[in-house]
Parts: structure tokens; C-alpha cells; sequence
């Protein structure tokens, strides 16, 4: 039976029910942490956005100190079937082949990771099954859907205390065009982006195969869970089921690129809220990630130009954030160093 006709709160009732019990930000942790700054050995509003991250994550984190002991960075990996639609410059293979790639630690996120001390997990989400051409079917049944959000929320385990959500996936700036476009509404083209380097003939297939998916799903889009059901992939539904995951366990999150914040932007459309212990980690030079990012009320910590996927973006920002902290956290205060105010 297709969802749109059960019963009202089948089959995701339980994915709903978590948006009943998300925590707030903590405001006596954000005011110790400003406290805190204002004490600290420089001008006031010196450090400019790094005293605003700081504040951030001891709002999230619930911590007058926040820290940055245990930042992980996990990449979902997926791939679909309008890939069949001629929407990517490579083949599917390449999927498989970048997460051997990153397992031999020869990634740009590996290297990144590394610089910056930060954790790595690579998950496979069934890559040898791609979910269903969007353009002909949902993308995944209900059960699917569920299970993979499930499988995301479950791979936060391990008692971090930063999470950086990536992706790798051919075809998976299609995906996420579609979910912008059914969300937001507009054409196809404002959403559609060259993705790993299409020529123009496979952006005029990618713009084609989203007007398509969405014109065919259009009756059951009003649901935000539905849409991203029939359009979105494995990792977006992982990458949402972290985000969740994360907010119930107080741990602030940098999203990466165009193809995770479409997770984001889900989450942002049952609940705008729901998304406040998210950071955008960069803006994407993909498609209209800037657009969207306005849409969520984020302001993007980078600017680099970077389309890579795999984290990169978000891994980067956590490398800045890890400053942030470091300053907050150990610098002297005017007391401590007898400067100015504090000078006998």
C-alpha cells in the first residue's frame, strides 16, 4: 500500500515521535560561555566568529567549557538508480571504487582528517542495491526508509562530541536537486548544478530527470518524509537519522555540502528548529547551495569554492572550530595576565 493512504502517522510515526524530545540549547551554558569571553585577554567581538562558535557549542554541548575531545567525521555512501537517466559524468563503480579509496586512507577527506585531528567512519549503505530510479518509482519503501534512518541515528555511538556529516554517491546531486525542488518549488534548473563535471548535454538529463521525479511524485510531496522517501537516497536518510540522533545526545553538528544539508533542509521542514544545533560547514560551489542555506537561516563558516563531497567542507570548518575552542577554553583572562584592567 503506498504510504500517502494509510493511516494517518504509518510508517514513520516513530521518526515523529523524536521530534517531540528534542532538548533545547542550554542558555545558562551559552551565558557562562560569553562570561568566559568577555574576560578573555583581547578586545571584545576580537576573535569575530570564533567567539560566536564557542558560544554555539557550549549551548549544545551544555558544557560552560565545551570541547572538541572526540569530533567525528562519518560519510554515507549510496547509490541510485537515475543514475540510469545519464545525470552523472562517471560510472556507478566509482562509488565503490572512492570508498576503497578512503579504507587505503588516500581520500582528500583522509588528509583532512588528519591535519585537524578528527575521527573517520565510512559507511556502506548497500551500494551493490541502488535505490529505485526516481524518475519511474519511489526510491524506497517505507520499511527501507525507516530502517536507514534508524542505521544513521546508530552510527553516532561511541560517546562523541562533534559530528561532521559527508556523503559519496554518484548521481547524489540529482537527488538532492530533486528534494529542493519539490521543497521549495521554482523549475528543475534552478536547483540543478554540473555535479563531478557533466557537460552540458548531461546537465540538460539532469534537469530533465528531476522535473520528471518530481512531476511524477508531486501528489504525495506535502509530507516531508514522504518526499524524501520517494526521491531521496540511503545517505540522505542516514545523514538525517545523525542529525536527529546528535540533538538528542547534545552533540552540535557541522553539515557538510549540497547533498547533506537536503537532510538538513527535511528535518528543516517538519521542524525549522530542529536543525538550530547544525552548522554549515561551507558553501558548496554546487547548484544553488547558497539558496538553500538562506532558506535555513545558515550562515556558512567557509567559503572555498569546493564541491568534493566526502565531508571535506565540514572537516575543514571543524579544523576552524577546533581553534574557536582552543581560544575559548585556554587563553588567559585580563586576571591571569595582569593586562590592563587587571594590571596592579
Amino acid at each position: 500500500m503506498d504510504s500517502a493512504q494509510q493511516p494517518d502517522g504509518q510508517p514513520f510515526d516513530d521518526i515523529r515521535a523524536l521530534f517531540q524530545i528534542l532538548p533545547p540549547p542550554s542558555r545558562d551554558c551559552a551565558d557562562m560561555a560569553r562570561a568566559r569571553d568577555a574576560a578573555l585577554v583581547k578586545p571584545p567581538g576580537a576573535l569575530g566568529r570564533l567567539e560566536e562558535l564557542a558560544e554555539w557549542m557550549a549551548a549544545w554541548q551544555g558544557k560552560s567549557k565545551p570541547t572538541m575531545d572526540r569530533p567525528l567525521v562519518a560519510i554515507f555512501a549510496a547509490n541510485h538508480g537515475v543514475h540510469a537517466q545519464g545525470v552523472s559524468a562517471w560510472p556507478q563503480s566509482v562509488t565503490r571504487q572512492m570508498m576503497e579509496t578512503f579504507a587505503a586512507g588516500g581520500g582528500a577527506i583522509n588528509q583532512i582528517c588528519a591535519a585537524y585531528e578528527l575521527g573517520l567512519k565510512v559507511f556502506d549503505l548497500a551500494l551493490d542495491l541502488p535505490t529505485a530510479d526516481i524518475t519511474q518509482a519511489p526510491a524506497l519503501d517505507e520499511k527501507a526508509a525507516a530502517a536507514t534512518f534508524a542505521f544513521g541515528m546508530e552510527s553516532i555511538a561511541g560517546g562523541i562530541d562533534l559530528l561532521c556529516v559527508g556523503e559519496m554517491g554518484l548521481a547524489n546531486t540529482t537527488v538532492a536537486a530533486a528534494i529542493y525542488h519539490a521543497l521549495y518549488g521554482g523549475a528543475a534548473a534552478d536547483w540543478v548544478g554540473r555535479g563531478a563535471g557533466v557537460d552540458d548535454a548531461g546537465l540538460a538529463r539532469k534537469i530533465d530527470a528531476v522535473t520528471r521525479a518530481v512531476d511524477l511524485h508531486r501528489a504525495h510531496l506535502a509530507d516531508p518524509l514522504e518526499l524524501m522517501r520517494r526521491l531521496g537516497g540511503r545517505e540522505i536518510w542516514a545523514i538525517a537519522g545523525a542529525i536527529v540522533a546528535a540533538r538528542v545526545e547534545r552533540i552540535p553538528v557541522i553539515l557538510d555540502g549540497y547533498v547533506a544539508t537536503a537532510a538538513a533542509a527535511v528535518l528543516h521542514a517538519i521542524d525549522a528548529s530542529s536543525i538550530d544545533h547544525c552548522l554549515a560547514g561551507h558553501l558548496s560551489a554546487e547548484g544553488a547551495h547558497a539558496d538553500v542555506l538562506a532558506r535555513l537561516g545558515k550562515r556558512p563558516l567557509l567559503d572555498l569554492r569546493m564541491k568534493l563531497g566526502e565531508g571535506s567542507g565540514a572537516a575543514l570548518a571543524a579544523g576552524v572550530l577546533r581553534a574557536a575552542l582552543a581560544c575559548h577554553n585556554d587563553m588567559a583572562t585580563f586576571e591571569q595576565a595582569k593586562v590592563g584592567r587587571g594590571a596592579p
